[in-house]
């Protein structure tokens, strides 16, 4: 897969998390997806994100910084929404929160099979 179709796969991976397409998840998520070196597999890798769509009504992924160099995606993520009550153990209980997410994916057979990922918390306490 060249870089440009990688970019594009993930591109199109961030596209169904923001429709919430939920049945469409595994044609770019693995079986055995890890996260943060949990094995979560498919149907805990959604469980969390239908999760966090809960906790978080008006979430959207916005890619601020994508490059690709295959089989590994590195990006950064900016969101701009309002927890409805705790996030990442802070009381932020409905206020407008910025901040971002620095995020690593390996893809194997297409599919991201590892993540990596480290949200910036110190800029969500900043705010509260």
């Amino acid at each position: 897969m060249t870089r440009n179709d990688l970019a594009d796969l993930y591109r199109a991976y961030i596209a169904c998390l923001n429709r919430q397409d939920w049945p469409s998840l595994g044609r770019f998520v693995h079986d055995d997806v890890v996260h943060n070196a949990r094995s979560l597999g498919l149907s805990g890798y959604r469980a969390m994100l239908e999760r966090d769509f809960r906790e978080i009504p008006d979430l959207r992924f916005d890619i601020a910084l994508l490059i690709a160099d295959p089989p590994c995606i590195a990006a950064r993520l900016q969101f701009d929404c309002t927890p409805v009550g705790t996030f990442l153990g802070l009381a932020v209980n409905g206020r407008r929160v910025s901040f971002s997410e620095n995020v690593f994916y390996e893809f194997v057979n297409d599919r991201i099979r590892q993540v990596w990922s480290v949200i910036d918390k110190a800029a969500i306490e900043a705010q509260l």
